[in-house]
């Protein structure tokens, strides 16, 4: 296997905002998202829509994406190459169960965005950027009830992946303010929230600016 470049400097880490599993009414997410994002600098959206048919995730795209894209924040369609090229979203996200990289590749075409779980695995990461994965993400780093999570890895293993290998690592799991800074110190070029914003006590926008505001402190 070759080796991946050496990383260069970096930019600072960004967040990476992921919906709920489950959107009853898509339009009053539509309202809590433009919140969130008019609050604190995000950098993509992912929209994750486990068990939903085609006709639903499509349709929620639908409402969400113009509201992401007009912020300049990249819209992730989890899982769906197909749904995702269909709807222009700006790129997929791929879990070891899905399709793979070079499908993904090639259903969405050579300037989209594809992201690939790896779990608390370097092995399974440097095949994906080996691949042609734009971006690998590690977790679950902290409980969640997001979904079902079997993976802990160290946080160590950010630092590592940045010091070693060119293309961006997003930690993802359980993060809140609290620990989103700890994952930006250790080495992650994104941290994916989910819960912690959405659930937020006083709303999505605070749970942004906090967000955003642990992550640039870490720096």
């Amino acid at each position: 296997m070759a080796k991946p470049p050496i990383a260069p400097m970096r930019p600072p880490c960004q967040l990476y905002l992921i919906t709920p599993p489950v959107l009853p009414d898509i339009a009053a997410f539509a309202v809590a998202l433009a919140a969130a994002l008019d609050a604190g600098e995000v950098a993509a959206l992912q929209i994750r829509l486990k068990d939903a048919d085609d006709a639903t995730v499509l349709a929620a795209v639908s409402v969400l994406k113009p509201i992401a894209q007009a912020r300049g924040v990249a819209v992730i369609l989890n899982d769906r190459p197909d749904l995702a090229a269909r709807s222009g979203c700006d790129g997929v996200h791929l879990g070891q169960g899905d399709a793979s990289v070079a499908e993904g590749r090639r259903i969405m075409g050579p300037d989209a965005m594809i992201g690939v779980t790896c779990h608390d695995s370097r092995e399974l990461a440097m095949d994906a950027a080996e691949a042609g994965a734009d971006y690998v993400a590690f977790g679950a780093f902290f409980p969640t009830d997001t979904k079902q999570t079997l993976h802990r890895p160290d946080p160590d293993i950010l630092g590592i992946w940045q010091e070693t290998v060119e293309i961006p690592c997003v930690a993802i799991g359980g993060i809140t303010a609290v620990t989103a800074g700890r994952l930006a110190h250790a080495g992650a070029d994104f941290v994916a929230v989910s819960a912690a914003v959405w659930g937020h006590p006083a709303g999505p926008g605070v749970a942004v600016r906090e967000l955003t505001e642990a992550i640039a402190d870490s720096a």
